[in-house]
């Protein structure tokens, strides 16, 4: 068994940790003793109360309203049609529809007052990046080798630049069930690793709709349709694995003659890309993970057989087998679904139902498998809803209040962070910037959120914005 940062890992060869600590200081791996010190030092970060992170995202923006900053006593226009139950958090009121997560809500915080001035849903970039997305509104797809690296790609690269590569070990980053908005046809930004090139890019799976009208989180999926194949690899299966290794080896030979001419940075994300994915093809602990039929029935049945349900066992299954920081997503292929613009008919019988479901299937699944105290679970979005609702309860945008949950991962439950004014428009304290979310989810890594690492041009950038800072109030 080998650990990475804490996680047992097998590798091909049965090697320990501390054999491979071992040859790497000998050079039998062509790693020095000052790159072995500095691994081990990574390997153990100070401060670290998670070593993993699984976020939770649900694109489109449910309204703080209708989920974990009920207003009761606010106008009839702005409360909104559920009504309020009880949780176990002090002073937390949440909607009638999520009974089970308010009867575990002293396993998680809730942050009320996270803002930002983006009013659009590019500001998914500034939730995966922590940083503003610089492009222009009409500008609707990501622009991969210039924008700022997600959080994810940040973890993969500080990760492969502080830790021998060993074959067969998962990859840090992960999205699933595809990339945000390829279900609806778009690209969205802050998802990919930017500048710091497609070598730290998330290996995603890639789930397709039986159509134009499909809504695979609103029905139950087939077991034909959760073959989670990664992206970019499905077409694969059928080469044979001694006719891969043949072609592995013509390209070394091409790789050799061709090791003057590795200046740049394209040729050797290519060369990076290449051996990951044959990696990845050979790697049984890869196949493994990605492959939810071997789960009992009972745990896929609490999960709920949606696409949600199933993409979020699938994250845990990743989790445990050594992935870093993976994203599980709801987006919304109908054109709707959080997004709720029009009525609360989805929102009542479809979101919530499912949500509650599976968040807290998710929660008991890894405190059961004893994977809670070291995984931190975020899950949040990319804005709000506006507060003065529709005739038919539809509301529109809104960025400058909406609420985060952080579970696990030494986060202390039952804290509800800051408050809103009485319409839940505006933060009345603590206000929480994406930036902040960052810092604390590197802060739960034990990375030191304003780490410096060079950009393109070789200058020094931090992992976060200067302002950013870690909500030290949440940690136990």
């Amino acid at each position: 068994m080998l650990t990475i940062l804490g996680r047992p890992q097998s590798t091909c060869e049965g090697f320990s940790r501390r054999e491979m600590l071992q040859a790497a200081g000998a050079g039998l791996l062509g790693v020095g003793f000052p790159q072995v010190c500095q691994a081990e030092a990574v390997a153990c970060p100070q401060g670290a109360t998670a070593k993993s992170i699984l976020s939770l995202y649900l694109y489109g923006g449910p309204s703080q309203l209708e989920t974990y900053d009920m207003k009761p006593e606010a106008p009839s226009g702005i409360r909104g049609p559920f009504q309020p139950i009880a949780s176990r958090t002090p002073d937390l009121l949440m909607t009638e529809h999520l009974p089970r997560m308010a009867m575990m809500s002293d396993r998680f915080a809730v942050i009320r007052t996270v803002n930002h001035t983006h009013n659009n849903h590019h500001a998914c970039h500034w939730i995966k990046t922590g940083r503003p997305w610089h492009m222009p509104e009409t500008v609707l797809n990501a622009t991969p080798d210039q924008d700022q690296p997600a959080i994810g790609s940040l973890v993969q690269y500080l990760d492969q630049h502080h830790f021998p590569r060993i074959p067969g070990q998962l990859p840090s980053y992960w999205y699933v069930p595809a990339p945000l908005g390829h279900l609806q046809g778009y690209d969205y930004p802050g998802q990919y690793a930017g500048w710091l090139g497609r070598g730290y890019n998330a290996l995603a799976t890639n789930f397709r709709r039986r159509d134009s009208n499909d809504n695979p989180y609103f029905r139950d999926c087939t077991e034909e349709e959760l073959n989670f194949q990664i992206q970019g690899l499905e077409s694969l299966p059928d080469l044979a694995l001694d006719r891969l290794d043949r072609r592995q080896s013509l390209l070394s030979r091409f790789d050799d003659g061709r090791a003057r001419l590795e200046q740049t940075r394209s040729v050797n994300t290519q060369g990076e890309l290449w051996q990951r994915a044959f990696d990845l093809m050979c790697a049984e602990q890869v196949r493994n993970a990605l492959d939810i039929r071997q789960e009992e029935s009972t745990v896929r049945d609490r999960y709920g057989r949606h696409l949600f349900g199933q993409s979020a066992l699938l994250g845990r299954r990743l989790i445990e087998a050594g992935a870093r920081f993976v994203t599980v997503q709801w987006e919304c292929p109908d054109g709707y679904s959080w997004d709720s613009h029009v009525h609360s008919r989805d929102i009542e019988h479809e979101l919530l139902p499912r949500l509650d479901q599976t968040y807290s299937a998710l929660l008991d699944d890894l405190d059961d498998r004893g994977l809670l105290d070291e995984t931190l679970v975020v899950l949040m979005s990319e804005m709000g809803r506006t507060p003065q609702g529709t005739e038919t309860w539809g509301r529109g945008h809104w960025c400058y209040t909406f609420p985060a949950l952080l579970a696990g991962g030494g986060i202390q439950g039952g804290i509800a962070y800051g408050t809103t004014d009485r319409d839940a428009g505006y933060p009345a304290d603590f206000p929480v910037s994406p930036g902040d979310i960052a810092a604390t989810l590197f802060k739960a890594l034990g990375i030191d959120p304003h780490l410096r690492i060079p950009d393109p041009q070789g200058r020094p950038v931090g992992l976060v914005v200067d302002d950013a800072k870690p909500i030290d109030a949440l940690f136990s």
